[in-house]
């Protein structure tokens, strides 16, 4: 048998409306490359986790300064305004490659299979040419970089155009966007090889840098008693983190001769990715579009130390574990076998079930307590902006990142590129959604927190078209019992047997709350109720004052609260957690049982 033959296909599948084309990608894959995957994804998720907290703290302590520093126009400009320059800069440069690159198997894997006899020269063409994919976000960036840094120095409001050095600062923000893009193929790299811990010690290195330069113009333009260097502080704090980050890539000479320079299978899929992570860019960053363009400066600021408040625990959960299970489900799912669909279903629904779990607590506690915590993280300057109210509305949206976050994980994961274009014009109807919707709260009156609940519900519709994905991604492999059938009829045998459930069956009744902890929840719910009234805190809080948590009523109210919390806690491990325990268990070492 030939090497070409003999090769092992490196994209993931995709839903395919002929079903004999599904099961001939099923094959048997060893419980050894699994187990070490699922460690290596864990070892991802920690490092993930670590460099979040850190950034965080970083970023906590920057803001601290930032606050007193900086005005509300000042930080509104660069936390709103040229974070969306930047951002749509990145996504629209490098997230399709990112994300299709996952599906390249690492170069250990390609050693070992050369030592087998498993891959050979073609192979080795193949991996030089998915990694040339590479250096395409630096390429993108550059026409990018300068068409929407003018798109947006031209359509600036006069209210922005008068703050200093405004131009500098965002041709400074572009360039930082560059450099940034030039470190890609150092990160696509180490995500490839599982070597997360490169990328950690690189961007904690780049936060340092840029806390320290920002705080270090901001400080210097204070002591100066000009107060004109914000913009620029901001602008020279990005590009410092960006200098940091960038490694120079060490190029390999390609010998891919008269078939390219690029892997043809994964540039088709980038540019599907990227066109729909334009779309994905717009839903994600729509409400600073909206804030951009219909909020004051003053507001854009409440608004954006708010969402930093917010976004902390999407940020240093939910963002590092989305980049995890990108990469988990993306390797698993390479080449799957019926071992690893039933590894991706028990680990899917046992992630949902869990994240459902926790976002009812989080609502439930949230709502409650947040009014007597605002006071404390909130400075006096921002008690008149909007910050108050979208805080509380995050307590909402936090739940529906998570989920959202996860399932979309999965699908760009496990998704051909024919899905991929399907859900990007779903993406467009989601847009439609959002935007609609936000309109709609605004004229009711009910302010820039209309941008919140209105992401809440294209959140649910997203992570609804998500899941049916999900059931469809498995209900397309044959089932074994279906095998069977197909076997019995090729021996001449015209019975036929209905399919019957296996492990890779995707049960969504598998990921909902148990019955057990949706009671303790609702019982909980109606005892703060009673709390609340019992011990007058809503007359606590309408009194105001920086620390009424620390008023006995509203202490006594936050213990009942906490003793509430770990019952549900309790009676939530009782009823599934053990259950996801043993799954993590039995992952861990290479074995999954079946529901």
């Amino acid at each position: 048998m030939s090497t070409k033959s003999r090769r092992r296909p490196l994209a993931s599948p995709s839903i395919s409306d002929d079903a004999s084309s599904q099961s001939s990608k099923v094959n048997s894959t060893p419980t050894g490359p699994r187990k070490s995957l699922f460690t290596s994804s864990l070892t991802s998720l920690t490092f993930l986790i670590a460099l979040q907290l850190f950034s965080r703290f970083f970023t906590s302590v920057l803001n601290s300064a930032l606050l007193r520093l900086a005005s509300p126009k000042a930080f509104g400009t660069a936390a709103i305004q040229f974070e969306l320059v930047l951002s749509t800069i990145l996504v629209v440069s490098r997230e399709g490659v990112r994300n299709a690159i996952l599906r390249t198997d690492s170069k250990e894997k390609k050693d070992e299979g050369c030592v087998t006899g498993w891959v050979g020269r073609e192979d080795e063409d193949r991996y030089v040419k998915q990694l040339n994919l590479t250096f395409l976000p630096i390429l993108l960036g550059v026409p990018l970089s300068l068409l929407t840094s003018f798109v947006y120095l031209s359509t600036a409001s006069s209210e922005v155009r008068a703050q200093p050095h405004l131009s500098l600062a965002v041709g400074i923000y572009a360039v930082a966007a560059l450099v940034e893009l030039a470190g890609e193929p150092m990160h696509n790299r180490a995500m490839i090889e599982l070597k997360t811990d490169v990328r950690v010690r690189a961007e904690g290195l780049g936060i340092t840098a840029k806390s320290l330069a920002t705080l270090a113009i901001l400080y210097f333009d204070a002591w100066r008693g000009q107060d004109d260097l914000a913009l620029i502080a901001f602008a020279l704090g990005q590009l410092a983190y960006a200098g940091t980050v960038w490694v120079k890539p060490k190029a390999r000479a390609s010998n891919a001769g008269k078939e390219g320079y690029f892997d043809k299978g994964l540039l088709n899929l980038s540019a599907t990715m990227t066109a729909q992570s334009v779309i994905k860019h717009v839903l994600t960053e729509g409400d600073k579009l909206m804030l951009t363009f219909f909020s004051p400066l003053q507001d854009q600021g409440g608004y954006a130390v708010a969402a930093n408040y917010g976004s902390l625990l999407a940020r240093i959960i939910f963002q590092p574990l989305e980049e995890t299970l990108r990469l988990y489900f993306s390797k698993l799912l390479t080449s799957p076998s019926g071992s690893s669909l039933s590894t991706a279903s028990t680990a899917l629904t046992s992630l949902l079930l869990t994240q459902t779990s926790f976002s009812l607590l989080f609502v439930l506690f949230g709502s409650s307590y947040l009014p007597f915590v605002l006071p404390l993280v909130l400075p006096p300057k921002y008690a008149a902006t909007s910050a108050g109210s979208i805080l509380g509305a995050w307590v909402y949206l936090i739940p529906w990142l998570s989920l959202n976050g996860s399932l979309e994980a999965f699908l760009s994961s496990a998704a051909g590129a024919g899905e991929v274009r399907r859900q990007s014009k779903w993406m467009f109807a989601f847009s439609v959604i959002y935007i609609s919707t936000a309109v709609f709260l605004y004229r009711l009156g009910w302010g820039d927190v209309s941008l919140i609940y209105a992401n809440c519900v294209s959140l649910a519709a997203r992570a609804a078209y998500c899941l049916a994905f999900s059931k469809r991604f498995f209900s397309s492999f044959p089932t074994a019992a279906s095998e069977n059938a197909t076997a019995t009829q090729n021996v001449g045998t015209t019975e036929k047997t209905q399919p019957t459930a296996q492990g890779g069956e995707f049960r969504l009744a598998n990921g909902l709350p148990r019955l057990p902890f949706l009671i303790a929840v609702s019982a909980s719910a109606v005892i703060i109720q009673l709390s609340s009234k019992r011990f007058n805190v809503a007359s606590a809080v309408a009194k105001g004052g920086k620390y009424v948590l620390f008023q006995r009523d509203v202490l006594t109210h936050v213990v009942v609260g906490g003793a509430l919390g770990v019952g549900c806690l309790a009676v939530w491990w009782v009823s599934s957690g053990k259950s996801v325990l043993e799954t993590v268990r039995s992952q861990r070492g290479g074995r999954v049982k079946a529901d």
